[in-house]
């Protein structure tokens, strides 16, 4: 196992690992328990009871968080024309076609999100290689392949999370960051779970969100009442 420092080892001393704490309670333990010495990420585990080997236990979508993630994300579109200008008036860092498609295949990647046309599909999927394995390819499910550019844009400029069950049934999201306050970090999360539950499969049997963990990017984990959090959904 890894080792842990003197300071993660006093921050985790204060946490009760076999406590299911009440939402508002954990995030402000997740920011009394910061200790680095720059603006780390909140980000959230949900274990879930689904078998994500079967296609219709799958859950896989995007959520635009009230109060984004904290976090300058580079949008590039793939589009032309009208299309490309609407892009780049609406925030995109890059915009274009043949000529991104190129500087990809030769190694340029500084970008965090990208999105398409559907008529470039075709030609982006050239570099499907490239920007699969790192969860950079336009996906329809997603919603970045539209020509709705302008709304999906801004969408990501905001703070839209895209996000995708593990093979171990685990969804992993940023819910902002340290310097966030305790009430809109816990408004990301009430946001992001409600979408969890909205997209329950109905072949999902048993205990759905199993469990859900929260912490910053140097911190320890700290256990969420599942149950409190549900009430609270329905409560908003």
């Amino acid at each position: 196992m890894p080792k842990h420092g003197k300071k993660y080892r006093n921050a985790a001393a204060a946490i009760d690992r076999s406590r299911l704490y009440p939402l508002e309670e954990a995030v402000e333990e997740v920011l009394r328990a910061k200790f680095a010495n720059f603006d780390e990420s909140v980000d959230i585990a949900v274990r879930l009871g689904v078998d994500p080997r079967h296609a219709d236990q799958m859950v896989r979508s995007s959520v635009l968080l009230p109060h984004g993630t904290g976090k300058e994300v580079k949008v590039l579109v793939f589009a032309k024309g009208e299309k490309e200008s609407e892009a780049l008036k609406a925030g995109a860092d890059y915009a274009g076609s043949d000529e991104l498609i190129a500087r990809i295949k030769d190694g340029w990647l500084e970008f965090d999100k990208t999105v398409a046309t559907p008529d470039m599909m075709g030609q982006v999927g050239k570099i499907g290689r490239i920007l699969g394995p790192r969860n950079l390819m336009p996906n329809a499910k997603l919603g970045t392949v539209t020509f709705d550019i302008e709304r999906v844009v801004g969408e990501i400029k905001k703070g839209k999370v895209d996000f995708k069950v593990d093979k171990a049934g685990v969804v992993h999201a940023p819910m902002g960051k340290t310097s966030f306050s305790a009430d809109k970090l816990a408004d990301n999360i009430i946001a992001f779970i409600d979408k969890i539950i909205q997209l329950k499969p109905s072949s999902s049997k048993g205990v759905y969100l199993k469990s859900i963990a929260i912490s910053s990017t140097m911190g320890p984990g700290i256990k969420v009442d599942p149950l409190q959090v549900r009430s609270l959904i329905k409560a908003a």
